[in-house]
């Protein structure tokens, strides 16, 4: 078994994409899933599974469509990928509260990425590596114009986007073992 952390996409707490973290956590756990945690109201999962990445994301994907009605995009990575994508930030040492990370379902393909990096993301700065955007914003992440729906719509890729502060604490909580849900924020 390994931890994936899974995140859900345009997971709100009401309204269309209202996906309740303690029933999700359950129904995951019925579907096979172990040590299921959830961070936030807004998608975050951890979970323990002997699937490969694809069977988790199609799986995470199915529950929510038959429990919950929603039609979500769903992306998992191992709690070393976003280690490695936290060392590989070409934005270190910048401030923290203007990082953001735009996990991408797929690298774009290189036409794609190369109009990408050739639009000018002034003020803030954006720089595509593999699968994953990292943005520093010059303000603040509502001003940005590379926000996660432009980064779908030019890289033609499912993406979610999560703050440093977010993937931090998602690492952090991978690695520690089972901790307390935190499901209801």
């Amino acid at each position: 078994m390994s931890t994936q952390i899974i995140l859900l996409r345009g997971v709100m707490p009401s309204g269309k994409n209202k996906v309740p973290m303690a029933p999700l956590r359950a129904a995951l756990e019925r579907a096979g899933l172990r040590d299921v945690r959830t961070y936030i109201q807004s998608g975050n999962v951890i979970a323990a599974t002997g699937l490969d990445q694809a069977s988790v994301q199609a799986l995470v994907h199915q529950v929510i469509k038959e429990q919950f009605g929603g039609d979500i995009k769903v992306l998992a990575r191992t709690p070393s990928y976003f280690r490695d994508m936290m060392e590989n930030n070409p934005f270190n040492g910048h401030d923290p509260a203007k990082l953001y990370f735009t996990l991408l379902g797929s690298p774009p393909e290189g036409a794609l990425l190369e109009s990408f990096h050739a639009l000018d993301h002034t003020p803030d700065q954006v720089r595509v590596v593999g699968d994953m955007a990292y943005v520093l914003c010059a303000t603040k992440y509502s001003d940005l114009k590379a926000n996660n729906n432009f980064v779908e719509r030019k890289l033609k890729v499912a993406a979610t986007t999560r703050n440093f502060n977010t993937v931090s604490k998602l690492i952090a909580l991978s690695s520690a073992g089972r901790a307390r849900p935190d499901a209801a924020r």
